[in-house]
């Protein structure tokens, strides 16, 4: 392997690529833990793409107890990556947060929900109880509901929310009739757990109208003001973009990558590069290729998120959310 450092800090692996002469340093705070959902990074770290721009990274794991805007704003990372309606309601708190890059032009979320519970249509979701993950991940599936005119205090006539773990558990303990899942993970989790496709009822935000952008690269304003820092920004965006084609082109290949720096020993084989494959599938959404962050998809989130009369999770527009300063940079490079 081409990684030469690995250490634990605070029960979170950090990875370092192999020291250069004249490195900058950058850390990247991942918005969950070690997976294929990340696997661009990882590739870019191993076969030394970050080394070839005179990039010396670290990228950390996230986990159910780590908040990557909070990472970010305590100065634990120079760069997250992260949901963009998660960013923009963050952004509105206060906390200034810019994608650089939108590195998933695709939304894989969906529900999961069993056919034995009547539901076949967004219709039948009355009186259901949904599985939802929150810490961010709440609000597309929110504006969802008020499109779909349901209320999610569980009176009759609407849903119940059932505050969902990063697991699917409730589809099969009875507790929720839906539950969250990505393509690209716990939808083979529930596959996994013996469901099979028949017996399930699946609504992709994509195909509900209610997708919003995901896996983005995000850094404070400060640092778009520091002429060094954005180059040095582009460069390792060159290089992730650079990583996120051949993950893409060798799934296969970069999920042996991925499994080789996961430290906890969790993943499998199987389940990665499945997770990879489905990955590839929602890169980009762009002609102009992986990372470049299209006005009009960011408008479409910002819409939904407006949640038109009801329910809004932003309260209005945001300004100097996005900028395509550095991913420009990096294209031309």
């Amino acid at each position: 392997m081409r990684k030469s450092i690995v250490t634990m800090a605070a029960g979170v692996a950090l990875i370092t690529s192999s020291l250069t002469a004249y490195a900058e340093d950058l850390t990247l705070q991942l918005k969950w833990v070690t997976q294929a959902q990340f696997a661009g990074y990882y590739v870019a770290l191993e076969q030394g793409f970050y080394e070839d721009e005179g990039i010396e990274l670290t990228i950390k794991p996230g986990g159910p107890d780590i908040a990557p805007a909070q990472v970010l704003a305590g100065g634990g990372a120079d760069v997250i990556v992260d949901w963009l309606p998660s960013a923009l309601a963050t952004r509105e708190k206060g906390l200034p947060l810019v994608n650089i890059a939108q590195i998933y032009g695709k939304s894989g979320m969906m529900l999961t929900c069993l056919k034995s519970s009547g539901i076949e249509t967004p219709k039948d979701f009355t009186d259901k109880t949904l599985g939802v993950w929150f810490f961010g991940n709440e609000y597309p599936f929110l504006s969802w509901m008020s499109k779909l005119g349901y209320a999610t205090d569980g009176g009759e006539g609407g849903v119940t929310v059932l505050k969902q773990g990063f697991n699917v558990d409730p589809i099969f303990n009875g507790q929720a009739d839906c539950v969250s899942t990505m393509t690209y993970n716990e939808y083979g989790q529930v596959l996994d757990g013996g469901l099979t496709p028949d017996e399930l009822s699946l609504f992709k935000y994509e195909d509900e109208g209610v997708a919003t952008l995901e896996d983005g690269l995000y850094v404070l304003e400060s640092s778009l003001e520091d002429p060094a820092m954005v180059e040095t920004l582009a460069k390792f965006t060159k290089a992730s973009i650079k990583g996120w084609e051949w993950a893409m082109n060798n799934p296969v290949e970069a999920a042996m990558i991925v499994l080789e720096y996961d430290d906890t020993g969790a993943q499998t084989e199987e389940h990665q590069v499945r997770m990879m494959k489905e990955v590839g599938k929602l890169l980009t959404a762009s002609d102009k290729g992986i990372g470049y962050l299209e006005p009009v998809a960011f408008d479409r989130t910002v819409d939904i998120l407006l949640g038109g009369d009801s329910s809004p999770v932003i309260s209005k527009k945001p300004e100097g959310a996005y900028t395509h300063v550095v991913i420009d940079k990096a294209m031309g490079m």
